[in-house]
This record gives structure tokens, sequence and C-alpha cells, in this order.
């Protein structure tokens, strides 16, 4: 049974990320939890907390002609019974990974639903010595001058 809610788990942070590239207000709101409390980490903010907060704060983001078309890779899903967490890397299609994730789930009414983002800058630390052959994971130390 675990390998089914871990694809389940896996396609609802897909379905997150879809939301964010197609910049669909509607399909982010029906990601989040409804009767849990959720919460949001945008990078360089401050908590985001409630979920008319936390969609009033997508909508902004979505709405934004600046904002990134995001993918994720490296995702990684703990299932914790009716909860679970993703950590990934975020980047744009293309270029080096740029920040790191937690997205918290819970199962909500048959399905899982976001009850909490984090996303943050990759730490200088983090970068290698040597690129990785990954190259989602490749972050050109140039970019944090």
């Amino acid at each position: 049974m675990a390998p089914a809610l871990e694809a389940e788990v896996r396609a609802a942070n897909e379905a997150f990320y879809r939301a964010f590239r197609e910049r669909d207000a509607d399909a982010m709101e029906r990601l989040w939890a409804a009767e849990a409390p959720v919460a949001c980490m945008h990078p360089g903010m401050g908590v985001v907390e409630g979920r008319d907060a936390v969609l009033a704060s997508w909508r902004g983001i979505l709405r934004h002609p600046g904002a990134p078309s995001l993918s994720c890779s490296k995702v990684t899903v703990h299932l914790l019974g009716t909860s679970a967490f993703v950590t990934c890397l975020e980047g744009q299609k293309g270029k080096r990974a740029r920040l790191i994730a937690t997205n918290v789930f819970v199962h909500e009414h048959g399905h899982w639903r976001l009850v909490h983002h984090h996303a943050a800058p990759l730490a200088p630390s983090a970068i290698p010595d040597r690129p990785p052959t990954d190259p989602d994971l490749q972050v050109d130390p140039s970019e944090w001058n």
C-alpha cells in the first residue's frame, strides 16, 4: 500500500508545481487544505498563515508577470500515516536549481492537500565543489554574487 500512497503524494506535489507553472489560481486553491490549518513561507518572506492569506499570496504570485515557471527535481516523499512531506529542489526548466523546498500534505476528504509550503534559496555551502552529474542539481557559484 505504501507505494500507492507515495504515488498519490507525488502526484499532488506535481499538481502544485503544474498549477504554479500554468498560473492556475483555481487549481492552486483546490490543492490547499480546506479544514486543516495552513501556512506558507515564500523565499525571502515571512510566514503567511491561514488559508485565505495563503491563497491571496499565491494569487498575487501567479498574477505577477515576472513570476518564475518552476519545476521540481530530486523529489523525496516521506509518509507519516495521514500526513506526508515532500522535499525537493525548485528551479526553472533548463536552468540550475536555486531553491530547496518542503511541501507538507494531509489526507483530507480522500485527497492529499497542502498544509505547508516552504521554499528557500540554496545556501552557498550547499554548492558542490564539482558539478553533480544531475543537471537539475547544478548551481553556478557566480549566481550567488
